[in-house]
């Protein structure tokens, strides 16, 4: 199982989520019809330990699945596979990319509503252990930036954490099922063929502002911090939209 997981994080980049790529191989699961419609999944206790992950991790990931529209549960029945042909068109992110400039645009918006929040939620309500993990995901996008590698995969993470942190699990739930749009490529392609889109300078002293004040604790200064990083990030790729259009224009 080992090997199944890292080739998925190879894949998916060094700090992808566990829940994130045990949802991803179980949906290739589904569309390599391992899983037909009708078929019901194995219990958590039994991917748990195919995975080797706590029970935690499977539901989540299962989680995922169920807003993708691919599996349902049934009270007292268990977990069922869905028609993946009718998953698409009941999905309301199943469109998500970050391929065009304007998607990334639209989803930063929607995620300035509820990261914010987040932030503000996990300064009043993180453990040590939580702390800890956000601690490391922050160490992991520096080292990144150091050794002049993207680190948007390890960008992810330090959300990610900071979600769980808020105790509420439908934070991290969301983060995970819109992260498809979330993690930019490299090129944009068919947007901006002429240039790379490099990760923001500043990244890791946004995030250390933004994790200075979950430290100390203070909601306030958590929110503002994540609401200066994620405006700051609106408007690059805003100005990086009409700087594509003028490029078409000009073309």
């Amino acid at each position: 199982m080992e090997a199944e997981l890292e080739g998925k994080k190879q894949n998916g980049g060094k700090s992808q989520t566990l829940v994130s790529r045990i949802s991803e191989l179980l949906r290739q699961e589904i569309a390599s019809t391992k899983f037909v419609p009708g078929d019901r999944l194995p219990s958590e206790a039994d991917l748990g330990k195919r995975f080797e992950v706590s029970r935690t991790v499977v539901r989540e990931a299962i989680a995922i699945l169920r807003s993708d529209g691919l599996v349902e549960a049934r009270k007292g029945a268990g977990v069922f596979v869905l028609d993946p042909r009718n998953a698409r068109q009941n999905h309301p992110f199943s469109d998500l990319s970050s391929d065009r400039i304007s998607e990334v645009i639209e989803l930063l918006e929607m995620r300035s509503a509820f990261e914010i929040r987040s932030a503000g939620l996990a300064a009043s309500r993180r453990s040590s252990a939580q702390l800890e993990n956000i601690l490391k995901a922050h160490a992991v996008v520096g080292e990144a930036m150091a050794a002049d590698e993207w680190p948007y995969e390890a960008d992810f993470q330090f959300h990610y954490e900071i979600a769980v942190a808020t105790q509420n699990k439908r934070f991290p739930q969301f983060l995970a099922m819109i992260r498809p749009g979330i993690i930019p490529r490299k090129d944009l392609t068919g947007v901006l063929d002429r240039r790379k889109i490099h990760p923001n300078p500043h990244l890791h002293r946004e995030h250390a502002i933004i994790l200075q004040a979950i430290v100390d604790g203070d909601a306030e200064a958590a929110e503002s911090a994540m609401k200066t990083h994620l405006e700051g990030a609106l408007s690059r790729y805003r100005n990086m939209l009409r700087e594509s259009l003028s490029l078409d224009i000009s073309a």
